[in-house]
């Protein structure tokens, strides 16, 4: 029994040492990274509201999803959330005025549709996911306005799309940790194929699935927040591994290279202890952390809302995060 509770608590200062030794690392990582502070110019009209996600389409220009000038577009019909921004910042176009309750993701495909998810809804509007043209038009419609549910046909709180190189629509669903918490499959047409996942900790469970990425193996990887770790799938929803070294995850992105970048704007000593904000830069093939570009500190206590949120990466490796607080696109550039 002696040897028993010895090798026990040995095993546990090992695992405590192990862990330790990571935050060290992560902490210790070079930031190659400095931010371009202002550089997207003001719209003509008003000020930004809480800006959820940001993605570049093929001309270079960024578009962006915030809350119409607050955190809600509840009761601001005349207000547009979707904008278009060309690569020096300028303000190009906005559109969606009345259709949205709260944005949230957004997404471009190879074919230049951008696709944006409502994560909330009133008796009318939300719970839904939009295809637009690139000129403003609706191409596609996913889930039933103002409905929420878990079914094939509704949306709880959906949170982000990624299309799939064969053309099938992935769409992470449950903003709220008890809310559906699943990943739909839908064919290129919308069609339902398969879902998968509920609220847990378990493996292929989610609290708060936020953000999707696919890599070059056409492996699937969700934020799953507030599990504190990103789960990794095939394209049939078969589990393959986790990673709890990149945080509090909001916003992922991969490039073509397979190089992996995580927002992590959340983690507080409460819900991931020994965490820390920023945007951890690593290898998707192996789950290695390279750079961190870490936030500034908040004071004990405050449990603020800071740092990006959404995530996008130029092929400059210029990294654009979309900031709810701070009601912007901040710019990383390289040193």
């Amino acid at each position: 029994m002696f040897l028993k509770n010895y090798f026990q608590s040995s095993c546990v200062v090992v695992m405590f040492t192990l862990f330790v030794a990571i935050l060290e690392c992560v902490s210790a990582q070079e930031n190659p990274y400095i931010e371009l502070a202002e550089w997207m110019q003001p719209l003509p009209s008003r000020a930004l509201g809480s800006v959820s996600g940001v993605y570049e389409d093929a001309e270079g220009d960024y578009w962006t999803t915030e809350r119409c000038g607050a955190n809600s577009c509840l009761d601001r019909d005349d207000v547009s959330p979707i904008h278009v921004y060309d690569s020096s910042g300028r303000w190009v176009k906005s559109f969606g005025d009345g259709m949205f309750v709260w944005p949230h993701g957004i997404y471009i495909d190879v074919d230049g549709n951008i696709w944006v998810t409502d994560a909330r809804g009133d008796d009318q509007r939300g719970y839904q996911v939009f295809k637009f043209s690139p000129d403003g038009e609706v191409l596609m419609t996913l889930g039933e306005a103002g409905v929420a549910g878990n079914d094939p046909d509704h949306f709880s709180a959906p949170t982000d799309v990624h299309v799939a190189p064969n053309g099938d629509i992935f769409v992470s669903d449950g903003h709220e940790a008890d809310s559906g918490n699943r990943v739909l499959k839908f064919s290129s047409d919308g069609q339902f194929i398969k879902s998968w996942g509920t609220s847990g900790s378990a493996a292929g469970e989610f609290r708060v699935a936020h953000d999707l990425e696919m890599d070059s193996q056409g492996r699937l990887f969700v934020a799953d927040r507030d599990n504190n770790r990103i789960q990794i799938f095939n394209q049939e929803g078969e589990f393959l591994e986790e990673w709890g070294q990149y945080g509090r995850p909001s916003g992922l992105y991969i490039t073509d290279d397979d190089t992996i970048y995580v927002s992590d704007n959340l983690s507080t000593e409460e819900n991931n202890p020994g965490g820390q904000r920023g945007i951890r830069i690593g290898d998707a093939s192996d789950g290695t952390i390279k750079a961190f570009i870490p936030e500034p500190p908040l004071d004990p206590g405050d449990t603020r809302t800071t740092g990006p949120h959404g995530l996008y990466v130029n092929g400059l490796g210029e990294i654009f995060g979309a900031d709810v607080q701070a009601e912007t696109v901040r710019k990383f550039v390289l040193r």
